[in-house]
């Protein structure tokens, strides 16, 4: 089953995709917001069919203690909007702690200052696509 992921920012929306088997998670692309949600959700309905996806991941921003916050609120918010659009099931996962690893790889890896500003988001957002991906394959439905 392929799979898109989003990390949704108030600027940036980072983009994942799974392999056609459901198995890799790969950062794909970064959206920069507009000033119109629905042109987003649009564009986000746009890459789940060039993409072939069957099932939309959003990115669940849980504090540190597992709790819902305004963040998380908002998350679960835009994920109910974007459901009428996006013509696919969509599903929350954890991505608590998904961008400080992507900017510990990203430092690794020696990108710095403007480029991981511009990559960080989709890494990201491949970072907890890959940990749902994990764990679907561990409860065998993958």
């Amino acid at each position: 089953m392929r799979v898109l992921a989003l990390d949704l920012g108030s600027k940036r929306i980072g983009v994942a995709v799974s392999d056609f088997t459901g198995t890799v998670a790969s950062p794909l692309t970064v959206i920069h917001r507009s000033k119109s949600r629905r042109h987003d959700h649009d564009r986000i309905a746009a890459l789940v069919r060039e993409e072939e996806a069957e099932l939309l991941v959003i990115g669940l921003p849980l504090s540190l203690s597992g709790d819902e916050g305004p963040a998380a609120r908002a998350a679960r918010s835009e994920a109910k909007a974007m459901s009428s659009v996006v013509g696919v099931p969509i599903e929350m996962h954890d991505e608590r702690l998904s961008t400080v690893t992507a900017e510990r790889s990203l430092a690794a890896a020696d990108v710095r200052g403007p480029a991981r500003r511009q990559v960080v988001d989709k890494v990201a957002a491949a970072v907890f696509l890959q940990s749902y991906l994990d764990r679907r394959h561990a409860a065998g439905q993958g």
